[in-house]
């Protein structure tokens, strides 16, 4: 599953998931381009990245913005000479209420999980019909299949990815372009750790995994891997749990 001589955008790639995934790119041997909004996390994982041997480019970018994507895409062109692959990883979340969730709070929810990645897949997925290659990841998750409570427009966003990703692979896949998605079990991060460590909400989330424990980052990366090589060539319109058997779990015991 080598990935040498490929380039790739990982969009919501300084962090978390997004990292991982990036790491794993980098130790398969492609160039990696890190992007998000944040200047100096994309400068510190450029950094990590061109020390580990690979090319990459710093580059901000921020999927509400139609033109900002579209800059990442051809900066990076014009760069490393084209884009392989791209997972689009950039996300938001907000634990409210259904009754309380405002259509302001909703609407961003949306943008950003389902109309930034179509904005990142019609930015990149351009260059990528014309070259007639390219391998595209969108991140899902559990709460594509099952609700978790309070966050219904996350659920309904991330339901809406996995509808977007075979929407485009059927679209796609003609000309040579996989449209793939994975959708993470439950990943303790650094932004994630005050809900999951000691609560009620941790404690119901890990017992409902039947390995008993949350994902660590790294485990991950091999999905990814695995879906932007040719070892995947074939794959396409498919949605990938990583979840420690949470999506098969009915009575554990």
């Amino acid at each position: 599953m080598s990935l040498a001589g490929r380039v790739a955008v990982v969009i919501g790639g300084t962090s978390g998931i997004g990292r991982a995934i990036v790491d794993g790119f980098v130790a398969a041997g492609a160039d990696v381009v890190a992007s998000s909004r944040r200047k100096d996390e994309v400068e510190k994982t450029s950094a990590a990245i061109a020390a580990a041997g690979r090319k990459t480019v710093a580059l901000t970018s921020d999927v509400t913005n139609r033109q900002s994507l579209q800059d990442l895409n051809d900066q990076v062109c014009e760069k490393l000479g084209k884009v392989d692959i791209l997972v689009n990883c950039a996300g938001r979340t907000k634990r409210t209420p259904t009754l309380e969730v405002s259509e302001e709070e909703w609407n961003a929810i949306m943008d950003t999980n389902v109309t930034g990645t179509l904005r990142a897949c019609q930015a990149f997925g351009r260059g990528m019909l014309e070259r007639k290659y390219g391998r595209i990841i969108n991140i899902a998750s559990l709460t594509s299949y099952v609700a978790l409570y309070e966050v219904a427009a996350y659920g309904a966003s991330k339901s809406a990815v996995v509808s977007l990703t075979k929407s485009l692979a059927i679209e796609w896949a003609p000309k040579g372009v996989n449209v793939n998605a994975i959708a993470p079990g439950v990943f303790r991060t650094d932004l994630n750790a005050g809900l999951l460590d000691g609560t009620p909400r941790g404690a119901e989330l890990k017992m409902r995994t039947p390995m008993q424990r949350f994902g660590q980052l790294h485990e991950v990366a091999g999905c990814a891997v695995f879906l932007a090589s040719e070892s995947a060539s074939f794959v396409t319109g498919q949605t990938f749990p990583v979840d420690g058997g949470f999506l098969a779990s009915g009575v554990n015991q």
